[in-house]
């Protein structure tokens, strides 16, 4: 996948921006509103996608030699990650009840 051709570049970004505007736009998933965190997260889910078949396998049906649910798998797992990440060192993630 190093050397991955134009089609394969495309199916990761098509999936990139399906999964980051669910994120952000239908969920609210973000750490900031706004058109540059949208794409933020599309160069992060890109690169989710991107790492989805290495880390989920080989499986199911593969567009342009990208197997399409481990790249949806890896896109989302990564923005999860991240955006979390960033709340959590913002200081706005989950805190534990004051005792």
């Amino acid at each position: 996948m190093i050397g991955m051709d134009f089609l394969s570049f495309l199916v990761l970004l098509v999936i990139s921006v399906v999964v980051s505007f669910i994120l952000h736009y239908v969920l609210k998933f973000y750490v900031v509103p706004g058109l540059a965190s949208f794409f933020g997260k599309v160069i992060i889910g890109w690169l989710g996608a991107w790492l989805g078949g290495p880390v989920f396998g080989y499986w199911f049906f593969e567009v342009g030699q990208v197997y399409v649910i481990p790249a949806i798998l890896g896109s989302l797992a990564l923005l999860v990650i991240a955006v979390d990440l960033v709340n959590t060192v913002k200081g706005g993630g989950a805190r534990p009840p004051a005792m």
